[in-house]
């Protein structure tokens, strides 16, 4: 590539595109205004999406990533534009989402001065960035950029952020891109110790009631094929997280549901009867494993991940296989035997029927006359064929939807998983429509965290995206109300909401919708929405007491888990 003389802001926008970036969501604002001078030259190759606020720009992208495997780009100014980002920017990194922030920021000969909207946003985003940068001149900038692609969508994916002083911005620079490949000192990715793998396909080979436990780490890797075709060999029922959800068919017969504490019976309970967990891409996160000391004892455990510092870091691996999962996975394929664990697959077969028996048909069939979030979320996914995108706030619905909603193929489970953060899941559905705009997606929110990040119906209706949103609304922040009602005596401490007519903000923006509260409309009122052409609001207002089981309650161990109140 010829050098070209240009300003570092049209250097910003030349790199993104050697990177293939084709959306972008932002804010704009004085420190990064040069940038938005130069992205007006190339509209016709860049979608930037104008959010109504920087958090609904990052977990826009958060959404777009994680639907497309691409890291999402997201702009916003110096001071309170980029410390807006921070809570998107915490939720991409514990959630391995690959990111790229760019950030305006006051001119080098101000930095440390207090001037009018500066922050420290490199100082601030350290513990929550994969890597961070602060670029004062503009030749700085396309190594810059390259190596933030580079990093951010590399081994364990995250969040990068680049902070651009508005001089480097102004400046003058000669152009020319080289993508990075590798940088020295990081090494995202170890070779995988074939020592290791057979000592795991011993343990497998040699175990009568093991257990797959995936997560994010089979989505990130691209290995649902080699995770379908692993268990399948040696017929080993698997159990996943919620951001692994999706990887393996719902329909699977060794599909056994969800980990955690709101997961299914089988998996919680019969972990402490396993002689054997192979997990694969997850951390054994708090959720997953209740109380550490009583989890798992009996079992000999197999840890595959890419990331170094998440192995022994809570539970000890009897083998570690440090690397890429779709290559270990692979690997261990080829050296396992051929196996069933009929009996052992039943007992999950056993636990499931009284699962629904207790719990399952009442969510899904209910007899009471308030309408549960389990019906709605069972005929929204029955109308999409299972083949939606289903994006979810946090709280109560997030649970009901993980457990309810049903997948015929990978990439179509976004939620806020590890930081859990309330207000994700409007934004983050815009990003997974522009990802995918040729499938439907399926925004189901709860009321309290509709409200935080309410203004990007603005967002959607500019951009007219189709997306269709379920508010389930309780008037209560209802995951905080179950817990006031099973441990704190009913005591209902500012859990009660006093909400707005919905449906009437929805039309302000331009956004048609309606709202259902009795059992007998809401058959033809999920065709409705679903029909519309455009974006659509169904409130579906939801018993106030709709509680969410099974249920582990927090510092309990997993064979604790309760059906019932």
């Amino acid at each position: 590539m010829t050098a070209k003389k240009v300003t570092g802001s049209q250097a910003v926008i030349l790199s993104l595109l050697e990177e293939g970036v084709d959306t972008i969501f932002g804010y704009p604002g004085g420190a990064i205004m040069p940038v938005y001078d130069a992205l007006y030259d190339h509209s016709e190759n860049v979608t930037h999406i104008l959010t109504r606020h920087e958090q609904g720009a990052i977990h826009g992208a958060q959404g777009f990533a994680r639907v497309t495997g691409r890291p999402g780009v997201c702009f916003a100014t110096s001071g309170p534009g980029a410390t807006n980002l921070m809570t998107g920017i915490a939720d991409a990194m514990i959630d391995s989402t690959p990111l790229v922030c760019i950030t305006g920021q006051v001119a080098s000969p101000l930095l440390g001065t207090d001037a009018f909207q500066e922050s420290d946003i490199v100082g601030m985003s350290i513990p929550v960035t994969k890597w961070n940068y602060q670029v004062t001149t503009p030749e700085e900038i396309p190594e810059a950029i390259a190596q933030a692609f580079y990093i951010a969508n590399s081994g364990r994916p995250g969040p990068v952020l680049i902070d651009l002083t508005k001089d480097a911005q102004f400046g003058e620079l000669d152009f020319e891109y080289k993508k990075c490949t590798k940088i020295r000192s990081y090494l995202p990715e170890m070779r995988v110790d074939p020592h290791h793998v057979k000592a795991a396909a011993e343990l497998i080979d040699a175990a009568k009631k093991p257990m797959v436990l995936f997560g994010n780490g089979i989505i990130i890797g691209r290995a649902e094929d080699e995770l379908k075709e692993f268990v399948e060999k040696t017929g080993i029922p698997a159990a996943w997280t919620i951001l692994g959800l999706s990887a393996l068919p719902s329909n699977h017969p060794l599909n056994v549901g969800m980990l955690g504490m709101h997961g299914n019976y089988g998996p919680n309970l019969l972990t402490n009867e396993a002689d054997l967990i192979i997990a694969v891409g997850i951390r054994f996160d708090d959720r997953v494993t209740g109380k550490v000391s009583e989890y798992a004892k009996q079992a000999k455990i197999i840890h595959i991940e890419i990331d170094p510092s998440e192995v022994n870091k809570i539970v000890m691996a009897d083998v570690a296989v440090i690397g890429d999962s779709k290559k270990v996975l692979k690997m261990l394929t080829d050296n396992v035997k051929q196996n069933n664990h009929a009996e052992w697959l039943n007992e999950f077969k056993k636990c499931m029927d009284i699962e629904i028996d207790k719990v399952i048909s009442k969510d899904l069939y209910p007899e009471k006359p308030g309408l549960t979030m389990g019906e709605v979320i069972r005929l929204a996914s029955e109308k999409t064929n299972h083949d939606a995108i289903l994006v979810t706030d946090v709280g109560q619905h997030q649970m009901i939807a993980q457990r309810y909603f049903k997948f015929n193929r990978s990439r179509s489970n976004v939620t806020s998983g590890g930081l859990g953060t309330m207000g994700f899941g409007l934004p983050a559905s815009m990003g997974a429509q522009l990802g995918a705009p040729d499938r439907t997606v399926i925004a189901v929110i709860g009321d309290g965290g509709f409200q935080m990040t309410i203004q990007e119906l603005g967002t959607i209706a500019q951009n007219k995206l189709p997306v269709k949103i379920i508010l389930m609304n309780n008037n209560f922040l209802g995951m905080v109300r179950q817990w006031q009602q099973l441990f704190f005596e009913k005591r209902y401490s500012f859990t009660e909401l006093q909400n707005p007519d919905f449906i009437m903000i929805a039309k302000g923006f331009g956004i048609d919708g309606h709202k259902v509260s009795q059992r007998e409309d809401l058959d033809s009122s999920v065709d409705k929405m679903l029909a519309h052409d455009g974006p659509y609001l169904l409130e579906v207002t939801i018993e106030k007491e709709d509680n969410v089981f099974p249920m582990v309650p927090s510092g309990a161990s997993v064979s604790d888990v309760m059906l019932e109140p």
